[in-house]
């Protein structure tokens, strides 16, 4: 039985490309095979090569994609990694393959479908929560993907999203009400999450992604 190909983006840290071990461990433990896919300009053949793409972590998407000036704590994510990722996601969703983007990978998702972020949960939204490290508790909403309830998920982000997409669907939220876990509504599997589940190998929320 042939395993499903899943392609994982990676980060662009100058003459380098990188990429966490984390998500071929995950991809593989789950039946999977990963194949790492560099920052190209024409990403049909990547598309069509591939059974799934993964947006994984990395640093802060541009605000100049949703129009708004950049505040002093972001770390920008280059541009030819957004650039590539967002022609991919287009072409991959023209042929209906699954999609699945993992923090960093979930803001971008959001923002190429027209959404917005907080650039600094700490300087823009009053929160009781450090969503920069350590756990914390989620609520999940009844939807497609996970089980509906509250569980604790880890978190290692400063950014969240702010207005969601065109045609994406919030489904598990912090109780500060930020989006933890969208999907889109008129597509068979696009999911975003704001927490690292490939992190989680032995936790059973994680494993259903």
């Amino acid at each position: 039985m042939n395993k499903p190909v899943v392609g994982i983006t990676m980060n662009v840290e100058g003459e380098y490309y990188r990429i966490r071990r984390d998500y071929s461990a995950a991809i593989t433990k789950a039946g999977g095979m990963p194949v790492f896919l560099s920052s190209l300009v024409n990403t049909e053949p990547y598309a069509e090569m591939i059974d799934a793409l993964l947006i994984p972590g990395g640093r802060d998407v541009n605000p100049s994609y949703y129009h708004e000036e950049m505040l002093p704590q972001v770390e920008l994510v280059p541009y030819e990694r957004s650039d590539s990722e967002i022609s991919l996601l287009k072409t991959v969703m023209k042929l209906n393959k699954p999609v699945l983007g993992i923090c960093y990978g979930m803001q971008l998702i959001n923002v190429a479908s027209g959404g917005t972020l907080f650039q600094d949960i700490d300087t823009q939204l009053l929160s009781d929560i450090d969503h920069r490290k350590g756990y914390h508790k989620i609520a999940i909403q009844e939807n497609r993907f996970l089980k509906k309830g509250e569980v604790s998920v880890n978190s290692t982000h400063h950014q969240a999203v702010k207005k969601l997409g065109i045609g994406l669907d919030g489904f598990a939220f912090s109780s500060d009400n930020l989006i933890e876990a969208f999907h889109a509504k008129d597509y068979p599997f696009l999911v975003g999450v704001q927490w690292h589940p490939e992190r989680l190998l032995e936790d059973s929320l994680s494993l259903g992604l």
